[in-house]
């Protein structure tokens, strides 16, 4: 994820979280009670979903970095072998 689409996103959650606070405070009754429960409650969720997703995505990262470490070895053992074979030279005689 882009840095600039985390920080929309976590502050997405941030401000939900915050409206939940701001309802606790200003709504009286039920309503500022059910309000302050259902904004905080996505605010968390969100939160604590974006977390998951950042850890996911970090580790398909590290198993994509880790594949193509993978690839270039198998390619440079090939063109080693190639190497070794095609470009033999013919032993030295001794002194």
């Amino acid at each position: 994820m882009a840095p600039r689409t985390r920080i929309v996103a976590f502050g997405s959650a941030a401000v939900l979280v915050l409206a939940g606070g701001a309802c606790a405070a200003l709504v009286e009754g039920v309503t500022g009670e059910v309000l302050t429960i259902v904004l905080m409650s996505a605010g968390f969720a969100g939160a604590l979903l974006l977390v998951f997703l950042e850890i996911g995505l970090g580790e398909e990262r590290d198993l994509e970095r880790d594949e193509e470490r993978r690839r270039r070895r198998r390619r440079w053992a090939l063109q080693a072998r190639r190497r070794g074979r095609l470009g033999r030279e013919r032993p030295r005689r001794p002194g």
